[in-house]
């Protein structure tokens, strides 16, 4: 009967201790620092200084010839005036010359070419903005009748880099710092850091048609501000 009773008691003694739970709590490793990993995103407004507008004149006409010619004829009017408003050869950059014809598709019938479409772009790039509308103006009235939007730009784009990556780590380490305090440690130094890179959104150009008319107004444009983005990871010490 002791026998028995002995190897019962050893039985459920080994039971019980099978049971405990897989994941039980360790201690930290003597001597191993214990750290925190976090992340943080800074902002900036920068002031764009460049604008690029692009501007068309697209004709029709009977023949290719008298089409190529009539806008050939506006292009060039188009860009002496830009010259005259104050741009430079370099500014003035023409695209996208096409021609097409101008079909009517009878019932049953082969296509019956009425006349010719041609068109050419012109892309104007500048580095002072209050010349925009001025521009723009003279282009107008030089005879395009097309138009795909105004957009500015930051032409240095480290300008805005060094406050918003300082704000980044700020925020990464108020986080850190908070992320100690809840744990009851104290944070210590920083690590490594990390740049995640610059974000900034994507200008969409508004697409607008404009009808060639002489004494147009000039054009009122606001440059606003653009916001610069960084992001930084950060892994700090733990004591």
């Amino acid at each position: 009967m002791k026998s028995f009773l002995s190897a019962a008691i050893a039985a459920a003694i080994c039971v019980t201790a099978m049971a405990q739970p897989a994941t039980a709590v360790r201690e930290p490793v003597p001597g191993a620092m214990e750290t925190v990993s976090v992340s943080g995103n800074g902002h900036a407004s920068v002031t764009p200084d460049r604008f690029t507008f692009t501007v068309g004149v697209q004709t029709v006409a009977d023949t290719v010839e008298q089409a190529v010619n009539e806008n050939n004829r506006k292009t060039a009017a188009t860009i002496a005036a830009l010259k005259r408003a104050g741009a430079a050869e370099k500014d003035i950059r023409t695209s996208n010359f096409s021609i097409y014809p101008q079909q009517d598709y009878g019932q049953n019938k082969l296509p019956r070419i009425l006349g010719y479409q041609v068109s050419n772009t012109i892309t104007v790039r500048r580095d002072n903005i209050g010349e925009a509308g001025k521009l723009l103006q003279s282009a107008v009235n030089a005879g395009v009748n097309q138009s795909s939007g105004l957009q500015f730009e930051v032409s240095d784009p480290a300008r805005g880099r060094d406050q918003a990556i300082h704000a980044a780590y700020d925020e990464a380490r108020s986080k850190a710092q908070l992320l100690a305090q809840a744990a009851g440690r104290t944070l210590g130094r920083a690590l490594s850091i990390s740049e995640g890179g610059q974000a900034q959104p994507v200008p969409y150009p508004r697409v607008m048609a404009m009808r060639a008319e002489t004494g147009v107004s000039e054009v009122p444009v606001a440059a606003g501000t653009q916001d610069v983005s960084y992001s930084v990871s950060v892994i700090f010490e733990l004591r």
